[in-house]
This record gives C-alpha cells, structure tokens and sequence, in this order.
C-alpha cells in the first residue's frame, strides 16, 4: 500500500491522480476537540473472527489473487467504505485495540513460534538496510539506495513469508507478500506515510485470515511484531532520509506513523500514574518508552525533532490536554476512519485480492 504508486507509469501520472482526490478531502478530525463521551469502541469479535468475515473466512477463500488497484477517483470512496476489506481491517484494527488494552509490551503473554518467526523476518529485512548502505548524492531527502532496498524486498518477499508461516499456507504467499512490499514506502518518491503503515496492519490481517495467526496471537501481533515493524520502518526512514508521504506538517499527527498511537493509547487506558497531560514531560516517556508504544514514539519524536514541543507536534500537544485515556482512544479511532481509511489520497493506492476483497460486504 503506498500513497503514492509503488511502480507508477511517472510521478506525473501519480501526481494527477492525487490531486483527483484532494478535491473531496474531508476536514481534518482534532482529538482533543472532536473527543466526546462516547466509550471506547469495544469489538465483540476476535481478530481471527472479524478477519475471517468475508464470505466465511478461509473455508471459501481458496483461490490466492494478486492484489490490484480498485479505487481510482474520489466516486470509488464509497465503494471502499462499503467493501469487506474495509470492515475487516477496521474491525482487525479495533480487535488488536482491544487485545492491547492495559497491556505493556513488557509484559507476559503468548509468544507463538510463528510471531517469533516473524520477528526473525523483520530482523533480517533490517539487516539489508546494513547491507545497503546510503550513497552519494547532491539530495538532502530521499536516498536513491532505497530503490536498491526496495527491489531486494521484492525480490525475496515470498521466500521471507514462507519461512515465516510455512509451506503450507503457500497458496496465499504471494497475495500476502505483497502488502508486505508496499508496507515499506514508495520506491518512486522514496517516501512512507500512514497508507504505508496501513498495509502492515493488511500483512498481519491477512495472517490472521488465513489462521497463519491465531486469536492467542492478537496481543504479540501488535506488541511484538508491529513494534518491531515500527523499529525497522523508522531505521528506513532515519537511514535513507524518506519523506513524509503526503505530511500536513506540524497539524499531522505524525510525519510518519498512526496506529502506534491508537493501539499504544490503548495500552494505557486505566493507568493510574500516566495520564494524557503527563506524556510530554521527559521523565515519563523516556522511563516508559520500552513499555508503551506511545511514549516511545513520543520520545522518537523528541529524538528527531527540535524546539519546542507544542510547535513542532501541535496535534500531540492538544491531546495532553484531553481528560483521559479512554477519550484518546476512541478520539484516535474515530480520527484514523477520517484522516487515513476516509483520504482519497491514502487508500487510492491500496490494493485488493481475495483476502482483502473489494466486494460489498454482507
């Protein structure tokens, strides 16, 4: 998935098709304005059962299809706020929501040998970035290595996906490999932004649909293995200096990222020391970044970036302001359905198969 085209004709058609979709953006969702009373969206399913959805999960999903292009102008919106693809990510994302809850990544709990395989794969992907280092070039921004990164990705997604999961799902490694592809940035723009991350989160519900992942996997899903993915995506970022894909500057929540906040807002619903108000003071997320996914992109935020904090992430500083966690947490969801799953200029890339179909769902 990519904001803008992993492998677009030219940047000039990529850039057209973005502008289609800027006309019918919607206005831009405030946490700590829009937040209400409204509890934290609860699903009922988990993310075994809200992945497997469409049309009765992996019983009916035999065949593997290549995942495609299927949204190409802002009219193609509805048909994707209406597909199966969208509940189930939607409903795989409020699951592992639920899975986190009050959670630290320090914690115990289940650890299978395929979310350690996993790990072994994110770690290997990581490697190459040593492998492949930076070269010289006149550009501050936007290494050309990465294209050399990106072409070796391509190359061995589905041998790095058969180990991880076995042979035995291998009717659906290709389909899968390729959200891991795109998960990594745009090869053209060498850049990575949420619609980037959002085919992370597709990699894992697909795993999850396939029962490659069980529902025991939903907490190290996100604890284990989308924390590793974010240590890996932002030596990327850090090493071949990616832009920001379609950044609204300091009023974006992130440059970068989305989900670490929402699930990692999730973890510290009920905390009795850690408030909202308490995360921008440096004692708080430097103690407690390697326990929560929240803090630790907070205190990465303070890493990159200088001056003062209210300037540099005003989104994030508002936040502080609001009560507590559980208004956070369902501000974040109803803000992630409009700034990531609702922008034409995100989802307008992302690609359908059999897993993560297009179809209306029932």
């Amino acid at each position: 998935m990519s904001e803008e085209s992993s492998t677009p004709s030219n940047e000039q058609n990529a850039a057209s098709e973005e502008s289609q979709c800027e006309d019918t953006e919607k206005s831009q969702v405030n946490v700590a304005e829009k937040t209400t009373d409204t509890p934290t969206e609860k699903p009922t399913d988990t993310p075994t059962e809200t992945a497997n959805q469409s049309d009765g999960g992996t019983e009916t999903t035999k065949k593997s299809k290549i995942p495609v292009k299927e949204i190409f102008e802002p009219g193609d919106l509805a048909k994707w706020e209406k597909s199966e693809a969208y509940r189930d990510l939607v409903g795989f994302i409020t699951a592992i929501n639920e899975a986190v809850k009050g959670k630290k990544i320090t914690d115990p709990y289940p650890v299978s040998q395929t979310i350690e395989k996993l790990l072994v794969m994110l770690d290997k992907m990581s490697s190459w970035i040593d492998e492949i280092p930076p070269v010289d070039q006149p550009q501050r921004f936007g290494n050309k290595a990465f294209r050399d990164f990106f072409k070796r990705l391509k190359e061995n997604a589905e041998t790095l996906v058969r180990e991880a999961i076995g042979d035995k799902f291998d009717d659906f490694i290709p389909e899968i490999s390729v959200y891991l592809i795109e998960s990594i940035g745009n090869d053209t723009r060498i850049d990575y932004g949420s619609g980037h991350e959002l085919a992370f989160a597709a990699f894992l519900c697909c795993l999850f649909k396939i029962e490659a992942l069980t529902e025991q996997d939903a907490t190290a899903a996100a604890l284990k293995v989308f924390e590793r993915y974010l240590q890996f995506v932002r030596k990327l970022q850090t090493v071949y200096r990616m832009e920001p894909a379609g950044s609204h500057g300091v009023w974006s929540l992130d440059d970068f990222q989305f989900l670490p906040f929402l699930w990692g807002s999730s973890q510290l619903l009920g905390h009795r020391r850690i408030l909202p108000k308490s995360f921008v003071n440096p004692d708080i997320y430097e103690t407690f970044a390697k326990d929560y996914m929240f803090l630790g992109c907070i205190k990465y935020i303070n890493q990159v970036k200088t001056g003062p904090f209210a300037e540099h992430s005003n989104q994030l500083w508002n936040i502080s302001g609001v009560p507590n966690w559980e208004k956070v947490n369902s501000g974040f969801i109803k803000m992630y359905k409009v700034e990531v799953l609702g922008k034409c200029p995100v989802v307008q890339h992302f690609l359908f198969g059999n897993l993560l179909s297009i179809k209306p769902a029932t």
